[in-house]
């Protein structure tokens, strides 16, 4: 399926996993827009059109095959990246899994590597800061880790 040009820096695919068991797609998305007060912790109305154009892109008839989403624990500071799928993880039957902190990397990349281990069958999405994402490839054996810009 084409990704819209609006939604491109949402994306990275990850298919470095080595095993003989088909491999997941991982599918990193950079929470919604962000308010301009730092302290407003929720999405923008812009921010939530994207939330919803998700279910579109990833949802059920999209061909992504989305059957596991990770996003930071739900904190009243830090609700962006839940906000952002949310809406596509209640479409699609799913619990969004928030065992994780938004600054640990390496939980993800654990979440991620238990799922798969455990015979979890589909692609994974992950919404998070956009900070951390080349920390969560490192973790998960990437080796040419991307370079995210601040202002995508």
């Amino acid at each position: 399926m084409y990704l819209p040009s609006a939604l491109l820096f949402f994306c990275f695919l990850w298919s470095t996993l080595v095993s003989a068991q088909e491999q997941p797609t991982v599918y990193l998305i950079r929470h919604g827009e962000k308010p301009a007060d730092p302290s407003d912790p929720r999405l923008t109305k812009d921010g939530l059109k994207r939330a919803q154009c998700l279910r579109t892109v990833f949802g059920a008839e999209s061909g992504y095959n989305i059957s596991y989403i990770i996003a930071p624990k739900v904190k009243k500071k830090h609700l962006r990246a839940y906000e952002t799928v949310h809406p596509l993880a209640e479409d699609l039957g799913l619990e969004v899994d928030t065992h994780c902190s938004r600054k640990k990397a390496k939980c993800v990349a654990k979440r991620i590597w238990k799922y798969w281990k455990h015979g979890g069958e589909g692609n994974i999405l992950v919404s998070w800061r956009h900070g951390t994402f080349s920390e969560i490839e490192e973790y998960l054996g990437v080796k040419d880790v991307l370079d995210y810009p601040e202002d995508r």
